[in-house]
């Protein structure tokens, strides 16, 4: 089953789309974001990284919100990132 399908049916099965506008999954997103950050207070790059089951699961976190949203706004996510990279890449050419 692909990531999508699974987080649908994990929302769907609990009905909690009526809950999952685009501004509360952008909100999602920075409070998870930021959990994700709180890892990091008051640590070295090497000890926080000793959390790999909090930073694994908060990471994930993220990710299912942002999934989440793309889906709601018809965006395919493979299809963002690589037009994001284009951009990037004009933006932040090699010889910079």
């Amino acid at each position: 089953m692909k990531s999508m399908d699974a987080i649908n049916q994990f929302r769907d099965e609990r009905n909690w789309r009526q809950f999952h506008k685009e501004k509360d999954l952008a909100i999602s997103i920075s409070l998870e974001a930021n959990e994700l950050l709180e890892l990091f207070q008051w640590k070295d790059n090497e000890e926080a990284r000793l959390q790999t089951e909090r930073l694994e699961e908060e990471l994930a976190d993220v990710l299912i919100y942002a999934y989440m949203m793309a889906d709601n706004l018809g965006f395919d996510i493979n299809e963002i990132i690589a037009k994001k990279l284009i951009k990037n890449a004009e933006k932040y050419p090699l010889d910079k």
